[in-house]
């Protein structure tokens, strides 16, 4: 091998230790209950196989906002997606969303805006 050829190898080594590094951490993102509603929201993580429960169920009152970390695609970035039900269950509402390449810092609303369906 050449010189150049050398170090293109090295290149392209540090390169895919760069990805892999990248790739390997988590994410952290906010999740904010958007609503006066009190609701129960389990978030899963979509880059994981199969896919894992970051927030099991959790108690979020109107207006909160927790921590959540999930892990980082090839790009570094999270793709989760969401379920939240109301608390009172008198008069039960229910939403959920996918949301796709969130990086560091990322705020997610969540909300009941919808009949929960038998």
């Amino acid at each position: 091998m050449t010189v150049h050829q050398l170090r293109r190898l090295g290149v392209l080594a540090l390169a895919l230790i760069g990805a892999t590094a990248l790739a390997g951490d988590g994410v952290n993102f906010k999740i904010t209950n958007d609503g006066i509603v009190d609701i129960f929201v389990t978030v899963y993580d979509m880059n994981t196989r199969p896919r894992s429960i970051v927030v099991d169920h959790q108690r979020v009152n109107g207006f909160t906002t927790i921590p959540v970390s999930a892990s980082a695609d090839a790009t570094g970035l999270a793709n989760i997606s969401w379920t939240a039900i109301g608390v009172d269950s008198r008069d039960r509402h229910c939403g959920h969303a996918v949301k796709r390449g969130l990086e560091n810092d990322a705020s997610v609303n969540v909300h009941v805006d919808s009949d929960c369906g038998p």
